[in-house]
């Protein structure tokens, strides 16, 4: 590889990436700019945005390698990612998002909560679980993002990990919310183009779409030993049901990111972003496509790696990558089957998913920790002084964090750290956010019992029950010597099909024998959504 011709090509990125956070430090006046990026975005731009920040490198490399060993019922989260991540987060709670936030004033998940139930300690609480958590999961990103860099560009890890950070938390400090969907935008087209190229080129290459397929099917019989007890039936079936495998694919790939979507922070607040709810409709489809093109290719192209390297090597594709190891299954396909140039393409297509994810996992904690934490001690309704240069100063804190970060923990941190994240925010917020848009009857204290005991059971579960995190963190094995609590099929059941029907209910069973909240703050939230009307100007809405 011409490594001078790469440099030029990644400054030529980085300077086009600094052009637009420049953009949107020049259109950065005021807290709503920095927060919700003025709330004009146009719906392309959001797709692109909301879509960006969805798919980072390990959804591309990770999953698609995943897909290489586990085959094609991964396609089952690309299904879920587009109907409930795209379709049913933008419909029935983005709208309802959009205007109940406007109503009441929020900028952010923490906030619109907290003025929604009518409590400080639940922005405070929402916020600080944000404000705690998400840092493992940006550290994750960036030590990926900075080893990739670290192998390919052939530059130190410490500078790798300096200069990627460095670049996203510029635009992200200076340029708020509007550097990040523009910045977004930009990376989100130019990671499209490459996975449409890699999609066809690898149709082409296996002679077509029915012939690939059918090869594919035909390499049942390959299927190793270990994997067939696991339930492993061959790459284009489901595993066997209730097998482990089973399990896993369905509660922790599936349904654990599937659900675990609709309740994340950074996404959440890009619902805050628009003009209209007509706007959010025209996102719908460009979301759809664009997630499609992301996880959806990657789950096909993984699999059908399998054919390539048994007519090339006449192993599968797992045994035919150093140390059987599924992050290289996708650069070793690439690498097999495209010209020179591509590769190019490939590794600015990977830095720009690193850093479309890390610049709003810096924005929402910066913003979690100045706007929210600070704001809710401080008081509801009261302005802060200076509040952008806070704001600024939040992001530097959420920074240093994740950089020191970077630096200690331990390896394989990546998939342990988005399970963590994801499986927390939905126990922890789905069920109070859900009952905000759609139930007038859900309380302050059911609210905060919710959350308290959400955040109680997936942490118990991550720590002592499922199988992955509990033996990485090895309480149970320095306390009772085996890896978790609890057998099989329990260490494998993701956390959040355990947690969430019990945070639900408790939500729902404290909020019926508790105090509701007051009916006038109730109805102001609610106004538009069932009159049909919003504050905005000439906009007609059916919520």
């Amino acid at each position: 590889m011409n490594l001078a011709l790469l440099w030029i090509l990644v400054v030529i990125y980085l300077g086009i990436t600094g052009i637009l956070g420049y953009m949107g430090y020049s259109r950065t006046k005021e807290d709503k700019d920095y927060l919700i990026a003025g709330g004009d975005v146009n719906p392309f731009v959001l797709a692109m945005s909301y879509g960006a920040t969805f798919i980072s490198t390990s959804a591309i490399v990770g999953f698609g390698g995943v897909a290489g060993l586990f085959g094609m019922s991964l396609l089952w989260l690309t299904f879920f990612n587009i109907f409930v991540g795209i379709f049913i987060a933008f419909v029935f709670f983005g709208k309802r998002t959009l205007l109940m936030g406007r109503a009441l004033g929020s900028y952010t998940l923490a906030e619109f909560l907290g003025q929604r139930y009518q409590s400080r300690f639940i922005r405070g609480f929402v916020a600080s679980q944000v404000f705690i958590i998400l840092p493992v999961y940006a550290a994750a990103v960036l030590i990926g993002g900075a080893r990739f860099m670290e192998g390919v560009l052939s530059v130190d890890y410490a500078v790798a990990v300096m200069v990627l950070s460095g670049i996203v938390a510029a635009y992200v400090m200076w340029g708020g919310l509007r550097g990040v969907v523009y910045t977004d935008a930009f990376q989100a087209v130019l990671m499209f183009i490459f996975m449409l190229i890699m999609l066809i080129t690898t149709y082409v290459k296996l002679g077509g779409i029915v012939p690939a397929h059918q090869a594919l099917t035909n390499l049942a019989s390959m299927v190793p030993d270990s994997l067939k007890a696991g339930g492993h039936q061959g790459w284009t079936a489901m595993p066997k049901f209730g097998s482990p495998l089973w399990w896993t694919q369905v509660s922790t790939i599936i349904l654990g990111v599937g659900i675990g979507v609709l309740a994340q922070p950074q996404l959440v607040v890009r619902y805050l972003t628009v003009r209209s709810p007509k706007q959010m409709n025209r996102a719908v489809l460009m979301g759809g496509i664009f997630i499609f093109m992301m996880t959806g290719v990657a789950f096909i192209v993984g699999p059908l790696s399998n054919v390539w390297f048994v007519q090339e090597t006449g192993k599968i594709a797992i045994a035919s990558v150093a140390n059987g190891n599924v992050d290289l299954i996708i650069p070793a396909f690439l690498k097999s089957i495209m010209p020179q140039w591509f590769s190019y393409l490939f590794l600015l297509a990977m830095l720009a998913a690193a850093m479309s994810t890390l610049s709003s996992q810096f924005h929402v904690q910066g913003v979690s920790l100045t706007h929210d934490i600070f704001g809710a001690f401080y008081g509801p309704g009261r302005k802060l002084k200076n509040s952008l240069l806070i704001n600024r100063l939040g992001i530097l804190v959420a920074l240093v964090a994740v950089v020191w970060l970077s630096f200690v923990l331990p390896p394989g941190i990546i998939a342990i750290a988005t399970a963590f994240f994801f499986g927390t925010c939905a126990v922890t917020f789905l069920p109070i956010y859900v009952g905000a848009l759609y139930w007038k009857g859900a309380t302050r204290s059911g609210a905060v019992a919710s959350m308290v005991s959400g955040a109680v059971v997936v942490t118990f579960l991550l720590l002592f029950v499922h199988a992955k995190e509990a033996a990485a963190v090895g309480l149970v094995q320095a306390l009772l010597g085996r890896p978790a609590l609890l057998g099989f099929p329990w260490t494998v059941v993701d956390p959040l099909i355990i947690g969430l029907p019990i945070s639900t209910a408790v939500f729902i069973g404290v909020s019926l024998v508790t105090q509701p909240i007051k009916e006038e703050h109730v109805e102001r939230c609610f106004h538009d959504l069932e009159d049909g009307k919003s504050s905005l100007p000439g906009e007609t809405i059916n919520a």
